[in-house]
């Protein structure tokens, strides 16, 4: 017998990254329906379209759980536009106070909601490296870097975005062997000054350009940082015509005290018939 199950959903929006987002801290929604949902629902054209899908969970230890599944259906470590994103809808909800904690696959996560505007402390960077070479003919730079930030991320600095073949390009790089097995997403930046950085992201499990990647916009503020190309705060103005803010320290070669703060937006409440 067809089990139907009527559920409402969000849809999210910070800096152009866009987001399907279900409260399941009543479980509602079984595990095993997380990745089907994400590659069913996130298919741009067919459905509702969207850069990932999330989910709003119970947590014994913070406000709640944020878990987010890629349009490939895989899970990711984090999101930092998502992370956002669900602290200012938790806050419309009324089930967050303006100042929250909450788990991601990547660690807890602070989070303060002011109006349309949310902040975001970020795990501190890891695996950082400096100056990759790249020799195939196809590389746009003769170096990239190399940093985690709770996702992996490559930073490749170019003198102008608008020429560049970010979507082959940025698919070789996520591909490239020297980023295997989990493979990477792919940042192009042209510094504008120590300030502000002009950035476009290829992102590891959409598979396709997106319009901002908040992890992206850390990820390449702080590489910028060590190379002694900017100084905190960045600016980090993205594809989707908004402003990421990135606020660092940086001590001994560490990176501490990361922080994203943006705009962030419920596009609209919707309701759906799922399949159980």
């Amino acid at each position: 017998m067809e089990v139907r199950l009527k559920t409402q959903f969000w849809k999210l929006s910070g800096g152009g990254n866009d987001f399907i987002c279900f409260d399941n801290r009543d479980g509602t929604l079984p595990e095993p329906m997380k990745s089907c949902l994400a590659a069913t629902l996130c298919k741009r054209g067919h459905s509702i379209g969207a850069d990932g899908i999330l989910f709003i969970e119970p947590s014994p230890r913070t406000d709640f759980i944020m878990r987010i599944f890629n349009p490939d259906g895989r899970e990711a470590e984090t999101c930092g536009n998502a992370s956002r994103c669900v602290a200012l809808l938790t806050h419309r909800l009324g089930t967050t106070p303006a100042e929250m904690s909450f788990e991601t696959k990547a660690g807890i996560s602070k989070a303060r909601v002011d109006g349309e505007f949310a902040s975001i402390s970020m795990p501190d960077p890891a695996d950082m490296r400096l100056n990759i070479p790249l020799e195939e003919e196809w590389s746009t730079a003769p170096v990239v870097h190399f940093i985690r930030v709770g996702v992996p991320h490559v930073v490749v600095f170019v003198g102008q975005l608008e020429s560049k073949d970010i979507l082959n390009i940025g698919k070789r790089i996520r591909n490239h062997r020297a980023f295997q097995p989990a493979g990477t997403n792919v940042n192009f930046a042209t510094l504008q000054n120590k300030n502000n950085i002009a950035l476009r992201t290829y992102e590891r499990g959409v598979e396709n350009e997106t319009l901002s990647c908040g992890t992206g916009c850390a990820a390449t503020a702080i590489i910028a940082g060590h190379l002694g190309l900017a100084d905190s705060p960045v600016n980090m103005h993205t594809r989707g015509g908004t402003t990421n803010i990135i606020h660092f320290r940086i001590k001994d070669m560490q990176t501490t005290e990361l922080v994203l703060e943006g705009e962030a937006h419920v596009i609209f409440k919707g309701e759906i018939d799922i399949d159980l």
